[in-house]
């Protein structure tokens, strides 16, 4: 899928951060006279010339939301297990541009850093911690994560959010992240989650928490309620991701990925 659908789009959305210096050469007929550097030439009593190259390489960091309430899905796919996914597909663009992936696996604490590097070897590591990691917490602190990325990485990044986004108040913290980075949320979500079938009394049991309660989903007032409960939710992070200038990709348990993904590689072209 790397190879066939993203070959070009990762590359064109994801650049570096323009012209580094790269070697003096003599000078050349043809030669740019502001490309000539003054110093080198008054030594050495001969022309020589400055070269640039395009700055390429990226840090890609994945943030990985481990928690719960990511232990869950309604059809064949759990939420970790599509989260899983995705860092794999976004590590190997950007393995496959040359670009550095770094992975942070967090719950209510952070579960595991691993830093950015290159190569294939690497990024199988990262793939097998996203798909195999047990972590010990339940909960989501999303402000704990991204105040440990500003902690580890001197540099902008390309960060991944990949998350449910059940947490606390992460608005000030993802804001200050994103004039630093360029930071983008992948929210994972399952039908169930904002939708409840007719299907009698129904025990809940809240992931994170533990807490438990018992719901008649029989009572359609008692379904459109939870329904209604549920879109303020999605509304509300839906506003704090615009408010911030956060992009960010909506992702279902049970429809293709690929769609939401090209759309977004597509309207960040357009924007560029």
């Amino acid at each position: 899928m790397v190879t066939d659908v993203f070959a070009g789009q990762y590359e064109s959305v994801f650049k570096g951060r323009g012209m580094e210096f790269d070697e003096v050469r003599e000078y050349q007929p043809g030669d740019e006279i502001r490309s000539i550097d003054w110093n080198v030439t008054a030594r050495m009593a001969h022309p020589y010339v400055k070269k640039f190259v395009e700055e390429r390489q990226l840090t890609v960091m994945i943030l990985l939301d481990a928690s719960g309430s990511c232990s869950f899905g309604s059809g064949h796919q759990l939420k970790s297990d599509l989260a899983a996914e995705l860092s794999a597909i976004l590590a190997f663009s950007a393995i496959r541009n040359n670009d550095r992936i770094g992975l942070i696996i967090f719950t209510d604490r952070i579960e595991k850093f691993i830093p950015p590097r290159k190569g294939t070897t690497h990024v199988l590591r990262v793939i097998r911690e996203a798909l195999y990691f047990k972590p010990k917490g339940s909960g989501t602190d999303i402000n704990g994560a991204i105040e440990y990325l500003n902690r580890i990485t001197a540099r902008r990044a390309v960060v991944f959010v990949i998350s449910d986004f059940y947490a606390g108040d992460y608005k000030k913290s993802l804001s200050i992240a994103n004039k630093r980075h360029d930071v983008i949320a992948l929210t994972v979500s399952d039908p169930r989650e904002y939708e409840l079938p007719d299907i009698g009394i129904v025990e809940l049991r809240d992931a994170e928490t533990g807490g438990i309660f018992l719901m008649d989903a029989s009572n359609r007032a008692s379904r459109e309620e939870y329904a209604r409960r549920s879109m303020k939710l999605f509304s509300q992070r839906k506003e704090v991701f615009d408010s911030c200038r956060v992009d960010h990709i909506d992702i279902s348990t049970t429809r293709p990925y690929l769609g939401p993904l090209i759309q977004f590689f597509r309207m960040r072209e357009r924007r560029i």
